[in-house]
């Protein structure tokens, strides 16, 4: 065959098994293969595209007692004989293109059963012989989706299911012995090969997101793969203090950051269960950026569980810090815009403070590890190594900078929750005995409010942004709510997750056009603006997140913005509106119903000189890498959220010109806005 009729990245050993077919450009030559039995232990290879929900993957099928291996996309067949079963994850690249991840082909002839999610779909199709093409519609979000229940991946599911799809790419045509069994409107969703065990889905089952993920990975592992589901997870408590006796001997010492979170505080909790008081240096770092009044809470809540803190305020040292980022002196913090370099300032800071305060108690840096509270979505958000060659990166986290990664490089990080997810890690806090206030806190960012204050020095005005609120209006009349709401495109822009890479893309603002600024919408009108955001993404690519606007209306291009940086004016400002929002969520009951509701600083005065605006970001989820906003009436109660709009609408918050509610699930818009 000529090359362009393979695969880009197809490892060519393995080319003269193929041929030519009238309808194809790619099969396998060999008669279709009955799933073969083997002598191997029950165990899954997840092979990894560069999915951001790789470890998601594995967490779902060891919760269903399968034990699994998460392995690169490029793993030889040799090394595969031993897996019962493939899972081919999803992944930011089209098959088609040039930086489309390599895989031998010769994983398709070991005549193990496949199931490939999302990428893996496609590449499952194209590699035998169909088409992938490039769509003008693309989805981003929770979709519904017709199945053939017929299919052993789809027993006993309704014909219609609620998914995440995530894809720009769509199947355009199956190859020869595979069926369309899933299909979004007129898009083929799942495609399947009973006779040979290979089934592929456009959508991500392991998320949250999708209702019937479970139950078809149960069909899969269970029903296809005929496992019998008796892996049984070692007790983790366990194993994370083996680590880390393994890891730092018998006689060095280790430092903690503690920022008071949950992530934070279990691992210097579990420090000092496997070391004892004496070997454990808990440090407190007030960067300047806490809750308020946050560092006198986290001192007496550790404190309450026997860890000894030593607590440093370094406000000052964090202002003015500066780093090197590509060669190049950046600096000070408080004068910074750019999301990254300000993550990057914030994490190297942390690194030179602590050794700063290793100095002071008469501790050399070579006989000290620092722990940090570092959990696997951390990892492969920032594209970890340690996790996925593969992942596109979607932020880099304060406590995975490059001088972190460094010191991981010498062995001298350790990182005992690296494993875990969030819930893992509040169910490991139970066991160690940890009150179930602190278990429950609010998960708050290593970087603080730092990263919950949208810096800009000018608009964010792209050009095509007259195009892009054309859409809009567009999207608003055909949605049927030209007559009570309008749509506004933002001089902001935040980060979201699109089609498994990372996207900084447009905010969009919707406003009521009633006279009370939305205080009276119904839980109706919510439900129907929580369904309007979702289309919004998926017809405008260039928008990955959509608020409400309390208010009067707002109508068309908004292109003023306050100058804004992480100058202490503005810090003390979102802490003053984050407290009011705590204090609602507390009295109405909603710190452990609401997974995390980070509330964001953002700079748009509507024609207020120097005023800023407020973000709600309410956020459901029980694995934090896809979730879904809480949609009030529903799950948020209208007086807790109105109790919240009014005051932030006060004087209570000097400076504050509009609130806005968040209406966006992740993907596409992440958690946190930057």
């Amino acid at each position: 065959l000529p090359r362009a009729a393979f695969h880009p990245h197809a490892l060519s050993p393995r080319a003269s098994r193929l041929r030519p077919t009238p309808h194809s450009h790619m099969v396998m030559s060999q008669k279709p293969t009955k799933i073969a039995k083997t002598d191997t232990v029950e165990k899954v290879a997840i092979l990894d595209a560069g999915a951001q929900y790789g470890k998601v993957i594995d967490r779902r099928v060891r919760e269903l007692n399968v034990d699994c291996e998460l392995l690169p996309l490029d793993a030889k067949p040799e090394e595969l004989t031993k897996f019962r079963a493939l899972i081919i994850s999803g992944g930011p690249q089209s098959v088609y293109g040039k930086g489309a991840p390599k895989y031998d082909p010769g994983i398709f002839a070991l005549g193990k059963p496949v199931l490939g999610v999302c990428y893996g779909m496609q590449l499952l199709n194209y590699h035998f012989g169909g088409t992938v093409e490039k769509k003008p519609k693309r989805e981003d979000g929770q979709f519904p989706v017709k199945l053939d229940v017929a299919c052993p991946l789809f027993q006993g599911i309704s014909d219609e299911s609620e998914v995440l799809l995530t894809h720009g790419d769509s199947v355009t045509a199956v190859p020869e012995g595979f069926a369309e069994v899933a299909h979004s409107g007129d898009l083929v969703v799942g495609i399947a090969d009973a006779s040979r065990g290979l089934y592929g889905v456009q959508f991500h089952p392991e998320v949250d997101l999708s209702t019937d993920g479970r139950a078809m990975l149960k069909n899969f592992l269970f029903g296809v793969c005929k496992l019998s589901g008796s892996f049984t997870v070692i007790n983790r408590e366990h194993i994370a203090i083996k680590e880390i006796h393994d890891t730092v001997g018998p006689t060095k010492k280790v430092l903690v950051l503690v920022s008071g979170g949950v992530d934070s505080s279990v691992c210097a909790a579990l420090l000092h269960k496997a070391l004892g008081p004496e070997r454990v240096i808990a440090l407190h770092v007030d960067h300047g950026f806490m809750r308020l009044d946050e560092s006198k809470k986290v001192m007496r809540a550790l404190e309450a569980i026997g860890v000894k803190v030593h607590h440093l305020d370094a406000t000052v040292d964090f202002a003015q810090a500066y780093t090197e980022v590509n060669g190049k002196k950046e600096g000070p913090l408080d004068e910074m815009v750019s999301p990254e370099i300000k993550r990057k300032i914030i994490g190297d800071t942390f690194m030179r403070v602590t050794q700063k305060m290793c100095d002071s108690l008469g501790i050399h840096a070579d006989d000290v590890f620092l722990a940090q509270g570092t959990l696997r979505p951390d990892l492969i958000e920032s594209a970890s190594k340690m996790v996925s060659g593969n992942a596109e990166c979607i932020k880099t986290h304060h406590n995975d900078t490059q001088l972190v990664r460094d010191l991981r490089d010498l062995g001298r990080i350790i990182e005992p929750l690296k494993d875990y997810h969030k819930d893992e890690v509040r169910a490991l806090g139970t066991e160690l005995g940890l009150s179930e206030e602190l278990v429950w806190r609010q998960p708050f960012p290593g970087p603080g409010l730092a990263i919950r204050l949208l810096c800009t020095s000018e608009p964010y005005a792209p050009a095509g942004r007259e195009v892009v609120q054309a859409e809009l209006d567009a999207l608003c009349e055909v949605a049927g709510l030209a007559k009570d709401f309008s749509c506004c495109l933002l001089p902001v822009r935040t980060v979201g997750v699109q089609g498994d890479g990372r996207s900084y893309a447009h905010l969009v603002g919707i406003s009521a056009k009633a006279h009370d600024g939305g205080l009276a919408l119904t839980a109706a009108d919510w439900k129907r603006l929580a369904d309007f955001a979702k289309v919004i993404p998926g017809r405008a690519h260039s928008v990955n997140r959509v608020v409400f606007l309390f208010g009067k209306e707002v109508q068309g291009l908004v292109n003023d913005v306050t100058p804004t940086t992480l100058k202490q004016e503005a810090v003390k400002k979102l802490q003053h509106a984050d407290d009011i929002v705590t204090q609602s969520l507390r009295k109405h009951d909603l710190m452990r119903k609401l997974a995390q509701v980070p509330v964001v600083l953002f700079p748009c005065p509507f024609g207020i000189p120097g005023a800023h605006s407020i973000g709600i970001r309410t956020f459901i989820t029980n694995d934090f890498m896809t979730g879904t906003p809480a949609t009030p009436g529903t799950h948020l109660p209208l007086e807790a959220l109105l109790e919240m709009v009014k005051r932030l609408q006060s004087s209570e918050v000097k400076g504050i010109a509009r609130v806005a509610y968040d209406l966006t699930p992740k993907p596409p818009g992440t958690t946190e806005w930057e």
